[in-house]
């Protein structure tokens, strides 16, 4: 009996000590979660906004408005994005450089920093 319970609480404890360990989702696979990482390669930018591709589709990444920050990403470039599907693009909540460099978007909890009043007011 020990010995069929000992597996299943490590690995309870692992799921729960590791909250960042997302598996990485295809874009093809993608469905509205919250924290859902994808990788790829950027294939064209307009402003904040970008187009990621993983060779199984392609999605638009929204960065949030460029006067909150500017991300400068480049095309061709190799990123991962931590972040949320809305149905049609993929809110970022952090994007990480294969040089290992991390631009920090946004919090995922909570309405954006850039929502303003309106945000808060979505809450109650």
């Amino acid at each position: 009996m020990k010995r069929r319970i000992l597996p299943i609480l490590t690995m309870a404890l692992l799921v729960t000590a590791i909250p960042e360990a997302i598996a990485q989702i295809r874009i093809r696979d993608l469905q509205r979660n919250s924290g859902t990482t994808v990788s790829g390669i950027v294939r064209r930018i307009v402003g904040n906004e970008f187009i990621l591709d993983d060779g199984t589709g392609q999605i638009i990444v929204d960065a949030g408005p460029r006067w909150y920050r500017q991300i400068n990403l480049s095309e061709g470039e190799r990123v991962t994005v931590v972040g949320e599907y809305d149905d049609y693009d993929f809110d970022a909540y952090r994007i990480t450089r294969s040089n290992g460099q991390i631009i920090q978007i946004r919090n995922p909890e909570g309405p954006p920093p850039w929502a303003g009043d309106r945000g808060r007011r979505n809450r109650n």
